[in-house]
């Protein structure tokens, strides 16, 4: 199974991102918009993986106190449009952890440099630069392991154990 480990977004902060979605359809920027959902922000990708119970028994070693999270600007990395958060040491230590955690028990994962993001559009085209970033905060009160899924053409993320 594909596997990730995210921190998933409040009730809230789901909605102040709608709406900037909503704006941006409105303003004519076209893409595979990410289902509301679906959005997180990722803390270590995995990939294919046999024995989730491994990861879960590894990310129990995962120490941290809820943090502040707050919304910052959009930016892109080449044809995805994503919505930044605000620089946080929390954050950073939490994902440093997370990726500690998979080293000591030799679980692969996706080793690029941390950068802290919500994926909001894929294949995006259109003038994001126009859209004015949303605000907002939340408290960070788990990390989740989620599993990726094809169902009926969509993806589908569902949480499979939480931190």
């Amino acid at each position: 199974m594909r596997l990730f480990v995210a921190i998933g977004l409040s009730d809230e902060i789901r909605k102040t991102l709608t709406g900037t979605l909503h704006e941006m359809k409105q303003k004519g920027i076209k893409g595979n918009y990410q289902p509301v959902g679906n959005l997180h922000l990722t803390l270590a990708f995995l990939g294919e993986v046999r024995n989730s119970s491994q990861v879960s028994e590894a990310l129990q070693s995962v120490q941290y106190k809820p943090f502040r999270l707050g919304l910052d600007d959009l930016g892109s990395f080449g044809d995805i449009l994503w919505m930044g958060v605000k620089g946080n040491q929390a954050l950073n230590s939490v994902a440093r952890d997370v990726r500690s955690a998979l080293d000591a028990a030799g679980i692969s994962y996706d080793t690029k440099k941390f950068t802290p993001h919500i994926t909001l559009i894929r294949k995006m085209t259109g003038n994001w630069k126009q859209i004015t970033p949303p605000r907002g905060e939340m408290m960070v009160r788990k990390i989740s392991l989620m599993k990726s899924e094809q169902k009926d053409g969509r993806m589908v993320y569902t949480q499979i154990d939480s931190f």
